[in-house]
């Protein structure tokens, strides 16, 4: 898995060089592109993510105390900031699409929502192994003394929260 989360941070630090380069190279076009942005909902969603990795660690911090069903509460509350991130987040695509905002729209629009949604389906893979892991916590499948899937999902998890405190302020907000 660290494999997988190294590679991951390889291909977004890609994304986020190509995006500061081509932001060097039109400053106009992308401060302008960024005042169309929901900043409000940015913000919103940088903290459900961020208190999503909160309940991830109470969740790891409960199963090392052989509680597995504690654990899986904990998970299921991650679970549901992160599919009300996904809401947020298509409600926001949607409003730029309405606009007639796409990906050739300009190069700022292209790394919003090329990035956006490359993001988002992490998040959905997020889920889905925040998911199994909450299936087998809830089954008693892990404890005390085996709970490495469970810090398998973390990581993961807060893989994905740390891909979206770079990406909010760097789409967002810095000018």
């Amino acid at each position: 898995m660290w494999f997988f989360i190294l590679a991951e941070l390889l291909v977004f630090g890609v994304f986020f060089l190509a995006y500061a380069f081509a932001r060097t190279r039109n400053v106009e076009l992308f401060n302008a592109s960024q005042l169309e942005l929901d900043q409000l909902s940015g913000a919103i969603n940088t903290v459900l993510l961020i208190s999503s990795s909160y309940f991830v660690v109470r969740a790891v911090d409960q199963i090392r105390h052989d509680r597995s069903r504690s654990c899986a509460y904990w998970l299921i509350a991650a679970m549901t900031c992160g599919g009300t991130f996904l809401a947020l987040k298509l409600v926001e695509f949607g409003a730029k699409l309405e606009a007639g905002i796409t990906m050739s729209t300009n190069t700022f629009f292209m790394f919003y929502l090329g990035l956006g949604f490359f993001h988002f389906m992490h998040v959905v893979l997020g889920m889905v192994i925040l998911g199994a892991v909450t299936l087998k916590a809830w089954k008693g499948g892990y404890g005390a003394t085996s709970y490495g899937g469970v810090e398998t999902g973390a990581a993961y998890w807060h893989m994905v929260d740390l891909v979206w405190i770079i990406l909010f302020p760097l789409i967002y907000v810095l000018h």
